[in-house]
């Protein structure tokens, strides 16, 4: 939920998304607003308290610390004094000495019976660009999760919280972060948006803030992980090489869910790209998919959808590849065959997709796929169905899953933070911002000379951290049923990385019958969970 938010066709598109514990009392209260003084500066804060959660047969007590860091962009320098003087940026030096800064919340769970030198400690953070980390806080990891509707919109209040059985805390000390300006953080100052909403002032300010975090903490020594969803996926990319190459700190893992490294593949707008036809071939699974849990393919609906998919990927990749690759030089016959297995994939008319030039973007699937009885399928997670606001439109105009599930999770988090955490009492919490006007998807990747303003792409990040650090381990995690960042679309990206042909088997792939945001389904949380913790307990380079 609120995870994606990508960039198509030069454009932002937004997709949308009480258990009980032992409290202590807090060391400071943060009940009031937390706004900068009148020189613009913020103060870092911490709230601690104290809980449980049973995980499996164990019990896990912990500590809570629910507070902010300050952070500034590249070019700070934290011996200068700042400047009070809102006309003047510069230190006594003459120096130019940025004024923007970040308050960035987060909230730590640390396991009490465990030692700070050998436990794992994983940062986490959705994406968007834009969104806080409610939605991996309160819907897979943290100690309380929200229970909503597997696959319908899930009733209004009250909603339901229970013990996050399947935490990891069980095998990792937790940091949910909220990205600058959303959740809790807040950022001020000159140019602030400008230093702040971008690929790599985004990336700087995370990795500023998890060397600060490592020092307030004590946790230099212990093993590092990043989990990232959505485009948390290519923040850890461009994040683990910053931290890997200029700060020197390697991490022992990178856990990516729902990823999208190049935006050069993905379905949402492709036709804004011609001759780039892959993105079509890559969504083509999830279409199938899609369709198959609807029971909108045509015939008898395969009983193994492993294998049904397996048989899809062929064909994307072979014979539907081909005839994309053609463009004008396909003759009839041969377009009027790719179409018809088109149908039999999707179970769109043969008359539409042949009008659609046997290109479908994610948008037309979604609006199409139920017409006949007037329902949207859902972006994020296409096992969900709404209403169509138009019928005529082309392309559907809401995305139901966010709908069905983003009530449930941003008022949970609401009265969590507040009543059991204690903080926040007096201040908005922003589940996500508009960066519609601000964000940059400019990038210098490694090695260029100059930064790039074109579609993003950070596979070279990723690729540049393996082989600087060959030693760090990746997870990629996808659903099936996730048309925003296609699970294909994930598995092309990590075969075609630049990296030598041992360093592939540093990556693991996981699937789940699920969506974007795979933990919405109880039994993929479970399976995530699982394959999580092992990932982890087979990379910490603990003696056992």
């Amino acid at each position: 939920m609120k995870t994606v938010t990508l960039w198509v066709a030069g454009t932002l598109v937004a997709a949308s998304v009480l258990g009980t514990a032992c409290l202590a009392a807090p060391d400071k209260s943060s009940d009031t607003a937390k706004a900068p003084d009148k020189a613009g500066f913020f103060q870092p804060e911490e709230v601690k308290t104290a809980g449980s959660v049973q995980i499996g047969s164990n019990t896990v007590s912990y500590e809570a610390v629910a507070g902010t860091l300050v952070v500034h962009p590249a070019g700070w320098d934290d011996a200068a004094p700042k400047s009070t003087d809102a006309k003047d940026s510069k230190d006594v030096a003459g120096e130019k000495n940025p004024d923007a800064e970040a308050s960035m919340f987060y909230v730590a769970y640390f396991r009490k019976d465990a030692s700070p030198a050998t436990r794992p400690i994983t940062f986490v953070f959705n994406g968007g660009p834009g969104s806080s980390t409610v939605w991996l806080h309160m819907g897979a990891f943290g100690p309380r999760r929200v229970i909503t509707s597997n696959d319908s919109h899930t009733p209004a209040a009250p909603y339901k919280l229970v013990d996050n059985e399947y935490s990891l805390l069980d095998a990792s000390d937790l940091v949910f972060i909220d990205a600058p300006g959303t959740g809790f953080s807040r950022i001020a100052g000159k140019d602030k948006e400008k230093d702040f909403y971008g690929v790599d002032p985004d990336a700087h300010a995370f990795a500023t803030f998890i060397t600060q975090f490592l020092s307030k903490y004590g946790r230099w020594n212990s093993p590092k992980y990043l989990f990232g969803e959505s485009y948390g996926t290519p923040r850890a990319a461009v994040l683990v090489n910053e931290l890997e190459t200029q700060d020197d700190v390697d991490f022992n893992g990178v856990m990516l869910l729902s990823q999208i490294l190049n935006y050069d593949l993905s379905i949402g707008g492709p036709e804004s790209n011609p001759g780039v036809d892959l993105p079509y071939e890559l969504a083509l699974p999830t279409f199938a998919a899609t369709a198959w849990y609807h029971h909108k393919l045509p015939g008898e609906r395969p009983t193994d959808l492993v294998a049904f998919l397996d048989q899809v990927e062929q064909f994307a990749m072979n014979d539907y590849a081909h005839a994309l690759e053609a463009g004008t030089a396909l003759t009839a016959d041969q377009r009027s065959a790719i179409a018809d297995k088109l149908h039999q994939y999707t179970g769109l008319p043969v008359a539409y997709i042949l009008k659609a030039n046997l290109r479908i973007d994610g948008g037309e699937f979604e609006q199409n796929l139920q017409d006949d009885a007037d329902l949207t399928t859902g972006r994020l997670d296409s096992r969900f169905s709404g209403p169509t606001l138009d019928p005529l439109s082309k392309n559907a105009e809401y995305d139901p899953q966010s709908a069905a599930i983003s009530s449930a999770y941003v008022s949970a988090f609401n009265s969590y933070v507040r009543t059991q955490l204690k903080y926040g009492m007096n201040q908005t919490y922003n589940p996500e911002i508009r960066l519609f006007q601000w964000w940059s998807f400019k990038h210098k990747q490694p090695g260029a000379q100059r930064d790039f303003d074109m579609r993003l792409n950070v596979m070279p990040d990723l690729a540049t951290a393996m082989k600087y650090n060959p030693n760090l381990k990746i997870m990629l995690n996808g659903g099936y049923f996730d048309l925003a960042t296609p699970f294909f679309q994930g598995w092309y990206e990590m075969h075609h990385l630049p990296i030598p042909p041992d360093l592939a088997n540093n990556i693991e792939y996981h699937y789940y019958q699920s969506g974007h945001m795979v933990y919405a389904n109880e039994e993929s949380l479970k399976q995530l969970h699982d394959n999580a913790v092992a990932f982890i307990r087979a990379t910490d380079n603990v003696k056992k």
